[in-house]
């Protein structure tokens, strides 16, 4: 998986087990299988660090953490009430597209870490196809920073070269 800032990859093995030994890391280690037309992802591992979170909200994890995605396409008629809910509670999500040739992807995840919460939390998250093209941010005269405030970088009155 490519994400769009940082050049960050994650990678999902498929159709293996995690190693006995699972050295800690910011993405885990992630294994995946297909269930039917389902992506299921399994994930372990995940750091513990002064940076690392389940999700924007900075909610605390332990070394037990385990997280569930399942990924899979659907139709507009499927998708139509999680882009609304989408719409209406996400502060991310602009409008809801309503392309009924369009395929939407719905992540469901499921969160359970004994050492953090009381009980496994799930959630739901319906995409559609982003309409703009991925800013470019390779070069370090990039002044955009997570999430699209201007960052203070230093420039050179001239060119290098």
């Amino acid at each position: 998986m490519l994400h769009i800032y940082d050049h960050q990859v994650r990678q999902a093995r498929l159709n293996q087990s995690h190693p006995t030994h699972v050295n800690p890391s910011w993405y885990g280690d992630s294994v995946a299988h297909y269930e039917g037309d389902t992506l299921v992802i399994d994930t372990v591992g995940i750091k513990v660090g002064p940076f690392a979170m389940v999700d924007w909200y900075g909610t605390p994890h332990t070394p037990a953490l385990h997280v569930i995605e399942r990924y899979r396409l659907l139709n507009y008629e499927a998708a139509k009430d999680g882009l609304q809910r989408d719409a209406k509670e996400n502060f991310r999500i602009r409008r809801p597209l309503q392309d009924r040739d369009q395929k939407y992807l719905q992540l469901q995840f499921t969160v359970e870490d004994e050492g953090a919460f009381t009980a496994p939390w799930t959630a739901t998250m319906t995409f559609s196809r982003g309409g703009a093209d991925w800013p470019e941010i390779v070069c370090a005269e990039n002044i955009q920073w997570y999430p699209g405030k201007s960052a203070e970088v230093p420039r050179a009155a001239k060119p290098d070269f």
